[in-house]
């Protein structure tokens, strides 16, 4: 019997009309999570996190910690959303899966994204004080140059990415009124040459990609081994900078034997990196250089509070 207007008869189940929607809702979050790089905010935020208690040698007042840890993690998303945004026709020779070219997420909704990310991010950082608010339109504002118009130029691009990556600590000591810290800039200092070093070397591993867009990456227009050396030098100095703060009696031999773990475990990584034979393989050991510098961040952290 065919029930009017089309209702369910009395005895039949009702199709549960939140199935779909709950699908479409986790299908939204992966998507917007592939948008985001979700880890690269998450490690823009804990670097803040770092600066602030580096700064104060202690863990922040509760307020301060939540508000750094979201600023960093907001305008570092914006940064990431428009990044996509920017790259939306070479992804869809490239990276067709990401998630603007394969319509997982509209060009409108990414724009409303970076809106909202940025808009929370700066109202986060106002909130913390003038300062504050200054060098964090000056992160946003690097990082939507780069994407706009660095990305293409080579060095100039990676140092773009570098400042902003090695401003994460510098505004974390800014949010707690203690920009003076010697631990925060020279942990600014090693992010940036680290980062620099990641970027430049990144390029060599995309340099098939780099010549569609004709990126002047140092490795395109040097060569690898010229890439690979400059990458050298940068870690060769990361590491000769990392034992300062020991002898400037900034930081104790507890914290100084985990640096030169961290320095060892960069020159390892960087031999295995030097002598990659494919682009997958060099990758693989940049996100492990990646990774351990995060480990040695949250390794800081634990050895200042406990």
């Amino acid at each position: 019997m065919i029930p009017p207007e089309g209702r369910p008869m009395r005895n039949e189940a009702v199709p549960a009309t939140n199935v779909p929607i709950h699908r479409g809702a986790v299908k939204m979050i992966r998507a917007v999570s592939d948008l985001l790089k979700t880890e690269l905010p998450l490690a823009a935020g804990l670097c803040v996190f770092a600066g602030e208690v580096f700064a104060l040698g202690r863990l922040p007042p509760l307020g301060e910690a939540l508000l750094g840890f979201l600023v960093g993690f907001l305008l570092s998303g914006a940064a990431m959303i428009s990044n996509d945004y920017f790259d939306l026709e070479v992804d869809r020779i490239n990276h067709p899966e990401r998630p603007l070219p394969s319509g997982r997420v509209s060009v409108r909704e990414a724009a409303v994204l970076t809106g909202l990310f940025t808009v929370a991010g700066l109202i986060g950082a106002a909130l913390l004080g003038a300062m504050a608010l200054i060098l964090a339109i000056a992160i946003w504002a690097v990082g939507l140059l780069y994407n706009w118009k660095l990305k293409e130029s080579g060095l100039p691009g990676n140092m773009a990415v570098s400042f902003s990556v090695a401003s994460t600590f510098v505004f974390g000591g800014l949010a707690v009124g203690r920009l003076g810290s010697g631990l925060v800039w020279t942990f600014g200092a090693l992010a940036f040459l680290f980062d620099l070093g990641e970027e430049i070397a990144g390029g060599v591993m995309d340099a098939a990609g780099d010549a569609l867009r004709s990126a002047r990456s140092v490795a395109r227009v040097h060569g690898r081994k010229a890439a690979l050396g400059v990458t050298g030098g940068l870690f060769l100095t990361f590491v000769v900078v990392s034992v300062l703060p020991f002898f400037e009696g900034w930081m104790g031999m507890a914290s100084f034997l985990l640096l030169l773990v961290a320095d060892a475990a960069v020159a390892y990584l960087f031999l295995r990196l030097y002598g990659s034979k494919t682009p997958v393989e060099g990758r693989k050991r940049l996100r492990q250089l990646y990774l351990t510098m995060v480990l040695v961040v949250v390794a800081f952290i634990v050895n200042v509070v406990v």
